[in-house]
């Protein structure tokens, strides 16, 4: 019988993992062993809590104590204080930036208040390589109650009814997709797993492959019996090799224990999955082109019709998903299409997570209800803007998305709702911006990265998009000039409209966005030769105000030596020789040196 009466669940995903929460997890086994408690307590290792800007975390069950920014020095303090005497390590609590209070449970924190946990409803509660774990927060029923009660066509329609949309960006509904591959006769049908999840920002599927790889196995099984599949493939780029391991640890275990295989749940339903590893390009993230990659050819993207659920994989049958859409799936088999379609907007249902990064305090994967606002998630949620400065802008739907400024920000978050303001869903991406952050160079970074990811096969976004970078690199360098603008706008509306496929069809909108809300510093970089921010060092020129005492600070730190003047005088920025390194700026104590 076991003895142990208390957890310490240390966060095991990528980002802790990067800040020692393996090195953690040995000195607590140590401390415990050294008091002697280590048969009554066990360490661990379990997905990520989502809130990343505060890892490496810790969560003691049942005192419900959660731990932030834990070094492997403080695992010591831990044990001895909290585990033998009792005691609350209060130095370790997490500090709400509002109230200036002190909270040890999870629940009462603004990050989690209004969050609701459906796909990441595993992630830090088990350890994800451990089947039983999973099956002991009711893993593998909504399979086992599919596959020997319900008929595959019953499967699909509570999919359907339950309204639930593709989570990787195009919204699409997955019962109907389901529903079209299962009409489809042939002698072989295959269900993908959609994990090349390549947005700069996004990291929603990946967390959830490594905090709880069982629900998407679990989904796509219950996805094959509904269409007649008898084989899965997970695609997944090689540059996530933790959540590879612990899927080839989940699967290995899936069928030792008859889950997956043969004659599972002695249903007569075979079913067995394999892992496909993609080497990084962004365009296989769309279906068709990740369908060839997995076919061994080049992966290039094909007109549709036909679709895949007609004519995919080795032109048969099959039915594409991403990892988040899938792992809603065994939850809405639970409960019930009802319960689903309760959470949510009319049109979309159920919950979306984000990976809420950039410009904000309280970094990390929320997952909140869709119709929450942009405000809610961003100040609530979110904590506000880091550092006190004002939000500028948020990029939504990563590089294929575009940006919402301050008079959108109480928009609700659903497909149709972020469509109508210019941006899009996508897969979750989200990039807070504050007033330090220039838009053209924003526009730069996304050009840079789409063009450089065109899989190069349809003229316009194979030279479109690198023209465009072109031009925005130009605009940067203090090179622009008038007629730019009018080549940015009518190139991103031709690349928009003749690209083959959805990268090269939604490459501009970053592009198009900011010069739709921010044209004011477009036409700054042009005509004034002047980035409004500083961010881009060609046209950054700073310059020192009344308020320099004549310390010296700013010219000892100077790279060219290019500011001029003597003690406790006022001192000079040589313009044609600053460089717009921004040390002077950094070293001021007194708000002396400004930016542009």
């Amino acid at each position: 019988m076991s003895k142990i009466r208390s957890h310490i669940m240390v966060c095991g995903g990528t980002g802790c993992i990067a800040s020692q929460s393996d090195e953690i997890i040995n000195k607590l086994n140590e401390q415990l062993v050294k008091h002697g408690y280590d048969e009554e307590i066990d360490v661990v290792k379990t997905g990520c809590f989502g809130f990343c800007g505060q890892g490496p975390i810790i969560k003691v069950h049942p005192d419900n104590v959660f731990y932030v920014q834990v070094k492997p020095e403080d695992a010591e303090e831990i044990v001895a204080e909290h585990i033998v005497k009792g005691r609350v390590v209060d130095r370790l609590l997490f500090n709400e930036p509002i109230s200036d209070e002190k909270i040890a449970e999870h629940s009462r924190m603004n990050f989690y208040k209004k969050q609701f946990r459906i796909a990441l409803r595993n992630c830090g509660l088990i350890n994800p390589e451990d089947v039983f774990e999973y099956i002991a927060f009711q893993g593998y029923e909504a399979l086992a109650t599919a596959v020997t009660t319900m008929k595959p066509e019953d499967v699909i329609q509570v999919i359907k009814d339950s309204n639930l949309r593709g989570r990787g960006g195009g919204g699409f509904p997955t019962g109907i997709k389901l529903e079209m591959a299962a009409k489809n006769e042939a002698d072989q049908k295959y269900i993908i797993c959609n994990a090349d999840e390549g947005d700069p920002g996004a990291f929603m599927d990946r967390s959830i492959l490594e905090g709880d790889p069982h629900s998407v196995l679990e989904a796509m099984a219950i996805a094959g019996y509904g269409i007649g599949a008898s084989e899965g493939i997970i695609y997944i780029r090689a540059e996530y090799p933790l959540a590879i391991n612990r899927l080839e640890i989940a699967l290995e275990q899936a069928y030792e224990n008859g889950l997956l295989g043969e004659d599972i749940f002695g249903s007569g339903f075979n079913f067995k999955i394999r892992l496909k590893l993609g080497a990084g390009a962004f365009v296989c993230g769309e279906e068709t082109a990740l369908i060839h990659s997995v076919e061994g050819s080049r992966g290039e993207p094909t007109k549709k019709p036909p679709y895949p659920a007609a004519s995919g994989l080795n032109g048969k049958p099959t039915c594409v998903n991403n990892v988040e859409t899938y792992a809603n799936i065994p939850v809405i088999m639970l409960k019930g299409a009802e319960w689903f379609n309760s959470i949510g907007t009319e049109k979309s249902k159920g919950t979306k997570v984000f990976a809420l990064a950039g410009k904000v305090n309280n970094v990390g994967l929320v997952e909140v209800p869709m119709g929450t606002t942009l405000r809610e998630i961003i100040y609530d949620i979110g904590g506000g803007i880091l550092d006190g400065h004002e939000f500028k802008a948020v990029q939504t739907g990563g590089p294929s998305g575009g940006v919402i400024t301050v008079e959108d920000l109480d928009t609700p978050i659903d497909y149709e709702s972020l469509k109508a303001i210019g941006s899009m869903m996508g897969s979750g991406g989200m990039i807070v911006m504050d007033e330090t952050d220039c838009m053209v160079n924003i526009a730069k970074f996304y050009l840079d990265f789409t063009q450089d990811e065109s899989c190069g096969k349809c003229t316009p976004c194979r030279i479109g998009t690198k023209r465009m970078y072109e031009i925005l690199e130009r605009i940067c360098e203090g090179e622009g000039v008038p007629e730019d603008l009018t080549k940015l706008k009518e190139l991103g509306n031709m690349i928009k409209g003749s690209s083959l496929c959805g990268l090269g069809q939604t490459a501009p909108n970053p592009v198009l966005s900011t010069m739709h809300f921010f044209m004011n510093e477009y036409e700054a970089h042009i005509h004034d030769k002047k980035c409004l921010t500083g961010t881009c060092k060609a046209l950054a020129k700073y310059s020192i105000n009344e308020k320099c005492i004549g310390c010296t600070a700013c010219a000892r730190v100077c790279p060219v030596n290019c500011i001029e003047g003597k003690v406790k005088e006022m001192h000079v920025i040589d313009q044609d020789a600053c460089i717009a390194c921004g040390a002077c700026y950094d070293a001021c104590k007194f708000d002396a040196v400004v930016k542009p």
